[in-house]
């Protein structure tokens, strides 16, 4: 007998391909700063960077801009082949955490954004452990809206979010792994520039969204465009939307 929670969090982890171009185009990318962050974790200077489950390229894009050689692996091939419109000159590759299609020791860092939560995180460390140099450091990192800022909440709340972000580092701590040392993290603001109807957009690119029955999609998106609309910091033009880059690293021993 199948799991309906499994399966359930199996579409969910497929269905970003059929959002590929919304995905690029509203979802945000990643502080600057924590990437530079993650990649001072590592021994020796950083060159050769794999963006792990790297989506449409958010990561990456910051990767190619500090000047580094990266590879991005990702398993959709919707979300691969908007990467590659976007970043025509990384090299792309289909594969997954699980099986990465790389030799052994071939990067100097390894970087996950918004993905590690879809891995079979035993097997994947392993074959992350396997790519990864001796000294070279993974480096996962999640975007949160930064629910500090009160509007900011309520909007997560009108968005039956809940707290979508975790209240303690242990929370999103990723697994350990012999391979690996002790985890470090930080927490990075930045922010996304929006509209309303951007961020409506944002919204209709998260899984849960993506897969649920229009009869239950449709009524959150209609309260969530009347909070947006009657809110003063998000009602006229564009609007920053507060955000958090929660990042952690590791060393590969």
């Amino acid at each position: 007998m199948s799991d309906p929670t499994a399966d359930i969090r199996a579409r969910q982890a497929a269905s970003f391909g059929s959002r590929a171009g919304a995905y690029a185009e509203h979802r945000p990318g990643y502080s600057r700063e924590a990437v530079e962050w993650g990649l001072a974790g590592a021994d020796g200077t950083p060159r050769r960077v794999l963006d792990l489950g790297a989506g449409t390229g958010k990561v990456t894009a910051t990767l190619v801009d500090l000047g580094l050689d990266v590879t991005a692996v990702e398993p959709d091939p919707e979300m691969l082949a908007e990467l590659s419109r976007l970043l025509p000159a990384v090299t792309a590759l289909p594969g997954s955490a699980e099986r990465i299609p790389l030799p052994d020791a071939a990067v100097d860092a390894i970087f996950v954004g918004q993905a590690f939560h879809w891995f079979d995180v035993g097997p994947a460390m392993t074959e992350m452990a396997r790519v990864l140099r001796p000294g070279g450091v993974f480096v996962p990192m999640w975007n949160y809206e930064d629910e500090s800022v009160p509007w900011v909440a309520e909007f997560t709340e009108s968005a039956s979010m809940g707290r979508r972000r975790p209240a303690a580092d242990g929370d999103r701590q990723p697994a350990t792994h012999p391979a690996f040392t002790t985890f470090e993290s930080h927490r990075f603001h930045h922010a996304h520039r929006r509209t309303a109807e951007s961020l409506l957009e944002t919204l209709q690119t998260y899984s849960r969204v993506i897969i649920s029955d229009p009869a239950e999609s449709a009524p959150l998106v209609a309260r969530v465009r009347h909070f947006l609309e009657t809110n003063p910091a998000t009602a006229s033009g564009e609007f920053d939307l507060p955000l958090i880059t929660w990042t952690f690293r590791s060393r590969r021993r």
